[in-house]
C-alpha cells in the first residue's frame, strides 16, 4: 500500500509543471539534460515493469513518461531551449 501511495504522489509530481507548460509554453526555467536522463530512465523503469508484470511499476511510469515527455517535446520545440 505505501509503494502505491508513493507511486501516486511522485507520479502526479509532474502534473503541475506539464500543465504549466502547456498553459504559457515557457521553456526557460527547464534543465534540458534533466529531462532527457529522468525520461529514459522513466522508461528503463516502464520497460523493467513490463518484463517482471508488475502492474504498480507499469503503470506509475507509464503515466510519468507522458507527462515527462510532454514537457520534454515543449522544451525540444522551444526556441530558447
Amino acid at each position: 500500500m505505501i509503494g502505491f501511495i508513493a507511486a501516486i504522489l511522485t507520479t502526479a509530481s509532474f502534473l503541475p509543471q506539464a500543465i504549466k507548460t502547456i498553459k504559457t509554453k515557457d521553456t526557460s526555467g527547464i534543465s534540458l539534460i534533466m529531462y532527457i536522463l529522468f525520461s529514459a530512465g522513466v522508461f528503463l523503469w516502464l520497460v523493467y515493469g513490463i518484463c517482471i508484470h508488475d502492474f504498480a511499476v507499469i503503470s506509475a511510469n507509464s503515466v510519468t513518461f507522458v507527462f515527462a515527455s510532454i514537457i520534454l517535446f515543449y522544451k525540444l520545440k522551444s526556441p530558447h531551449s
